[in-house]
């Protein structure tokens, strides 16, 4: 008799969950492509100033929609990451500034809904290839991290040590936690973060190779060899910086096909590593610019869109796919300095760049293609954030995402539809710069909550660069953003919904906020 009801019961939520989550036909295969790095200026159909041509976005943008007013979570690279996998944001969680560091553990909590797990219940075969840097559980006790951490010091011995490769041995040889694999992907296959260690590739769960050759510590300024950049730290012999980019494509190109051989719909988180530093142009694309190699490892970042079309294509199966391509953020300053020299500008009319509050930090290029469906060649002003697509990919599945996940996603299927709702999409937009510094964009007003006080106010329609503070003028609609901002961060969800908790208590004029970095605030130019 127990078995029997055990049997019912199971029957009972079987069928409870497919009528909530019915099938859909014909669901397309979904392929998202983040660069890293690539700024709003750096795509030759976004900036007609561009020094150097973007071929494949350009051609995408012709195929489909070009967004124009697509904004990152933050303005830096793992909170982007996350609020693009999970629906919310990263500040709402215990990393309050930049970036995971290396052997950091997960930042995506073990039992929140991730987009490849929504798709993973609904039939999809998830793929993540490149980046990840979300963290992994490194098998590494606390007290045995100086065998694997070692900065940027210069005096670290270029021979690693007995001690230290039987460290490495043991570590990397074990299957790691917390990765892709564990929050939704079936598959993964990446060097995690190429400027941080450890220096090799990933497949799945474990490290292709144990590392067994110590990397020498260095930085972005280094103008010798470029694959000194990033912390000293356990390499995989033979491991070569300017590989990987084509090794992530060959990949990608890989999954695409064994995607096209099953009746299975596919989704593909295709995170490539260009052009964040290391600046390493694979052999190809030396000199193709004729500007620099920053602008020749922007050229293989778009290249690599043009490996992902042309494998759509010849495996049939492009007319089935949604296909999007956008950026973590906007471009990083500090590798900027040859292509402003040339006249080029990554953030292109806008102000700042990557880490930056201001435009430049987190409007980015964002284009979609999906044959049928997304009209081709047109143009998109509307206010969008990259924890979109949970919410998207739910209404595209016919699912109904949980209070406790996405709380921050809003759907933009209507417009990959090339529907016009009568209402935003957003009711409005939250930016972060990767630190407890707040903004809030509703229609053309972005409200920049200063933690002195000081707050700044600019009207996007009239002063797309941020020139002008416009605050005096507008002192009742600020006060409206701001207790907009303040509801939406204490009740831990900008969408309808019941109230989440935060993970730690987030402030909104945190006094140790930056009130303003001086090199990001001048606006971006050549």
């Amino acid at each position: 008799m127990k078995r029997l009801a055990l049997i019912a019961l199971l029957l009972a939520s079987a069928s409870s969950l497919q009528a909530a989550d019915p099938p859909i036909r014909n669901a397309p295969n979904i392929l998202l492509i983040v660069a890293d790095d690539l700024g709003y200026g750096d795509i030759s159909c976004y900036n007609p100033q561009a020094k150097f041509k973007t071929p494949n976005v350009d051609r995408l943008a012709t195929q489909g929609t070009r967004f124009t007013d697509v904004h990152t979570p933050t303005s830096v690279c793992t909170p982007t990451r996350y609020g693009i996998l999970t629906g919310r944001h990263s500040w709402r969680t215990r990393l309050q500034r930049g970036v995971l560091n290396d052997y950091d553990a997960p930042l995506i909590a073990p039992g929140r809904l991730t987009l490849p797990a929504l798709l993973g219940q609904h039939g999809y075969r998830t793929a993540c290839v490149g980046k990840w840097h979300l963290g992994f559980d490194w098998n590494i006790a606390a007290r045995d991290l100086p065998l694997f951490k070692f900065g940027y010091r210069k005096g670290v011995p270029a021979e690693a040590t007995e001690a230290q490769r039987a460290a490495w041995q043991t570590a990397f040889s074990r299957p790691l936690g917390g990765g892709p694999v564990q929050r939704g992907f079936h598959s993964y296959f990446g060097p995690d973060v190429p400027n941080m260690p450890p220096y090799g590739f990933i497949r799945d769960d474990k490290l292709i190779a144990v590392p067994t050759v110590m990397k020498p510590a260095g930085d972005i300024s280094d103008t010798g060899n470029k694959t000194t950049t990033g912390p000293a730290g356990p390499m995989v012999a033979g491991y070569e910086f300017d590989q990987i980019m084509p090794s992530l494509v060959r990949e990608a190109e890989e999954v695409i096909a064994r995607g096209a051989q099953t009746k299975q719909p596919f989704f593909l988180y295709f995170a490539l590593t260009a052009p964040h530093f290391p600046v390493v142009p694979s052999a190809g694309f030396k000199g193709k610019s004729g500007v620099g190699e920053l602008a020749d490892f922007i050229i293989e970042t778009d290249a690599a869109l043009g490996h992902v079309m042309a494998a759509l294509e010849k495996n049939g199966i492009a007319d089935n796919t949604l296909l999007i391509f956008t950026s973590d953020n906007g471009p990083a300053g500090n590798s900027r300095t040859p292509l402003n020299k040339a006249g080029h500008s990554g953030s292109g009319p806008l102000r700042g760049a990557k880490a930056s509050i201001y435009e430049g930090g987190h409007r980015v290029p964002f284009v979609a293609r999906w044959p049928g469906h997304t009209p081709a060649g047109v143009v998109s002003d509307e206010l969008i954030c990259q924890t979109t697509f949970m919410a998207t990919c739910a209404e595209l599945l016919g699912a109904k995402l949980p209070d406790a996940a996405a709380e921050d996603s809003y759907s933009m299927l209507p417009l990959l539809r090339g529907e016009k709702p009568a209402l935003p999409t957003h009711t409005a937009v939250i930016h972060n710069p990767g630190a407890r510094l707040f903004a809030i964009r509703q229609g053309p007003l972005k409200l920049i909550v200063m933690p002195d006080g000081n707050d700044e106010l600019y009207d996007l329609a009239d002063d797309l660069g941020e020139t002008k503070n416009v605050i005096a003028g507008h002192r009742e609609k600020a006060a409206e953003l701001t207790a907009l901002l303040k509801r939406w961060l204490e009740t831990g969800r900008s969408t309808p919904g019941a109230p989440q908790p935060n993970d730690v208590p987030v402030s909104l004029r945190d006094p140790t906020a930056p009130v303003n970095d001086r090199a990001q605030s001048l606006r971006s130019t050549p």
